[in-house]
């Protein structure tokens, strides 16, 4: 039964080495190693031993090997690709490259570390394959707009986002030196981070502070410097993400629900026919244009949007529910 046991590990062990052996690209031992281990304990083991076991994929035929210098690279092969991700089809390939190209803000530094060898053997796919033309066509014919004037986001160290990332994949208190906007000096902080928000450019860790029961928002581009704990927390129950605005500074303050009111001119007023305001919007057409009143959470960001179109917007009125 042992060993029946032992060598099922070995089976899971070699798939998901393969995996992670590009098709497009020579990584070397040390790159698969370390994807692997992050991802699962069970994949802990010696240097010597993922050398063994490379040797054994050569051996074989599945991998091909570069030892014009060291350390040795390796890459995968027409046999490889078989029983590996390699055999995703056009679809899938295209699939996984805009998921890429959505969620690489979003998911745990980590968890992208992990999925980079399927992410390059994706894009290879698509570029590489005669038959996949059209779907490689697609990246090409979709693409997203901001509405706002766009603006490069703020520099985060790497590694900062790393840790936080790490700490709130896995429920772990986090220690990081933090510079507001109006500071001079750098203060220390240990932190539960419990959710990260992206507002337009800028990444902020929604998160309460040790010793304390209310959320709190810290900009990512003013960490210092973070440091994942070992020590973990139980995640609070009444924290919910989809709330935040509603006492996170990055919404610029406490919010609450008004009824907005206002008259706007058919060139600018068009859209917000189309596309409302909320689900209760009202819209009275006139001659020269619309009279619209929703409900919506008053903020700063509502503000700055209504002063934004300048006088074709007039008789701005709000009525606290």
């Amino acid at each position: 039964m042992a060993e029946r046991k032992e060598n099922m590990e070995g089976l899971v062990m070699t798939l998901e080495l393969l995996k992670r052996i590009p098709a497009s690209r020579w990584v070397t031992i040390k790159e698969v190693q370390e994807e692997l281990q992050e991802q699962d304990a069970r994949f802990v083991r010696s240097e010597r031993n993922y050398q063994k076991m490379f040797r054994k994929l050569v051996h074989e035929g599945l991998i091909d090997q570069d030892d014009s210098s060291k350390p040795y690279r390796f890459k995968s092969n027409e046999t490889s690709k078989r029983l590996t991700v390699r055999g995703l089809n056009a679809k899938e390939a295209l699939l996984l490259t805009l998921a890429e190209q959505q969620l690489r803000p979003l998911l745990p530094a980590k968890l992208m570390k992990c999925m980079d060898s399927f992410f390059t053997e994706a894009r290879s796919q698509l570029s590489e394959k005669a038959s996949a033309h059209l779907e490689r066509e697609w990246l090409a014919k979709v693409r997203t707009i901001s509405t706002t004037q766009p603006l490069l986001p703020p520099k985060v160290d790497p590694e900062v986002l790393q840790q936080v990332s790490d700490a709130l994949f896995g429920n772990q208190w986090l220690d990081l030196s933090y510079k507001s906007a109006n500071s001079k000096k750098a203060t220390n902080y240990k932190v539960m981070p419990l959710g990260l928000v992206q507002q337009g450019p800028r990444m902020y860790l929604a998160c309460r502070f040790d010793g304390y029961d209310d959320n709190r928002s810290l900009a990512l581009h003013r960490m210092l410097s973070a440091k994942a704990s070992t020590l973990t927390f139980e995640r609070p129950k009444d924290f919910d993400l989809r709330q935040v605005n509603e006492d996170l500074s990055f919404s610029d303050g406490p919010t609450k629900m008004v009824r907005l009111s206002f008259t706007i001119d058919k060139a600018n007023g068009l859209h917000m026919v189309e596309c409302p305001l909320s689900k209760d919007q009202q819209v009275v057409e006139l001659e020269d244009g619309y009279e619209i009143s929703a409900t919506v959470e008053d903020t700063d960001v509502l503000d700055r949007w209504l002063t934004g179109f300048g006088d074709a917007v007039s008789s701005v009125k709000k009525k606290e529910i």
